[in-house]
């Protein structure tokens, strides 16, 4: 059994989404929230890989969440995101976390109110080693190509 409390799982937790809220640069949330060990680091936004080009793969190390952040950024933007309802395991050192946002389509212009949820499982220091988002994957296609309404 872990030794990391619940309060320290959450706090990381927290201090991850903020980081992401207030859009901290992709090499700043690397380097201060996510594992040392970057090898064992995996980020996976689910959804079919048909509908938009960071849904349904598996980013790997260190790169990997360099490239899906890219990916994403290249894609979408975001305003007023806001994170709550933490629920912490320290058993299996997980924190699921919901999320809110208003997301753009860079290309189309198209935008969409959207509640969506993180999973972060953390190493023994405390930092994510695995990243899972679940998300409107259906508005993401549809704003991509100009027909959400």
């Amino acid at each position: 059994m872990s030794s990391t409390t619940r309060q320290t799982l959450l706090s990381a937790a927290e201090q991850f989404c903020s980081a992401f809220a207030s859009q901290s640069p992709p090499s700043e949330i690397l380097e201060k929230h996510f594992t040392s060990k970057t090898n064992d680091i995996i980020v996976l936004e689910h959804g079919l890989s048909r509908l938009a080009p960071f849904l349904g793969r598996e980013y790997k190390g260190k790169d990997g969440v360099l490239e899906y952040m890219k990916t994403i950024a290249d894609q979408l933007s975001f305003e007023d995101m806001k994170f709550g309802n933490y629920i912490v395991d320290t058993e299996t050192q997980k924190v699921s976390v919901t999320g809110q946002a208003r997301f753009t389509n860079n290309k189309t212009g198209q935008g969409w109110d959207e509640v969506f949820t993180y999973v972060l499982e953390f190493d023994q220091e405390e930092k994510v080693k695995k990243y899972e988002i679940w998300a409107d994957s259906g508005a993401a296609y549809l704003a991509g190509r100009g027909e959400l309404k």
